[in-house]
């Protein structure tokens, strides 16, 4: 029996209204075979989280160009915490200064892509960083 596809929700937080990165990322994890359920623009960190834990979701992947990295990714991972669903994955990528990467990976954010990642290096961290091999 082969193992269910890894299932990663793909999310815009806040008012950021650029999502062709995120669908591109979307589409590439689709590509090497996960479910991907993405949410759409102008999400919240509740309607994120809700949406993980509805659709059982193994990782969030969460695309932030506006600035509002900080709040947005310290929310969702503070949500998930309080539902229980800390397992779930926490990623992202956009426009975020180096300096601020050590302080997310504290609020438990496992990897930040920055600008010039390629799909290729996030569909290969995604395989090796979620789902029941990875916790095993």
């Amino acid at each position: 029996m082969s193992a269910a596809p890894l299932r990663v929700v793909v999310a815009k937080p806040g008012l950021d209204g650029h999502d062709r990165g995120a669908k591109v990322v979307a589409r590439a994890l689709r590509d090497a075979g996960m479910e991907v359920i993405y949410t759409g623009l102008h999400q919240t960190p509740e309607q994120i989280v809700e949406a993980a834990i509805q659709e059982d979701a193994d990782a969030v992947g969460l695309s932030v160009l506006s600035g509002a990295h900080m709040t947005q990714f310290a929310r969702v991972t503070e949500l998930l915490r309080e539902r229980d669903a800390a397992d779930i994955v926490v990623f992202g990528g956009g426009i975020i200064p180096d300096e601020d990467v050590p302080e997310l990976a504290r609020m438990g954010v496992q990897k930040v892509f920055t600008p010039g990642a390629t799909t290729g290096e996030i569909v290969g961290w995604v395989r090796e960083h979620v789902g029941t091999s990875a916790q095993a």
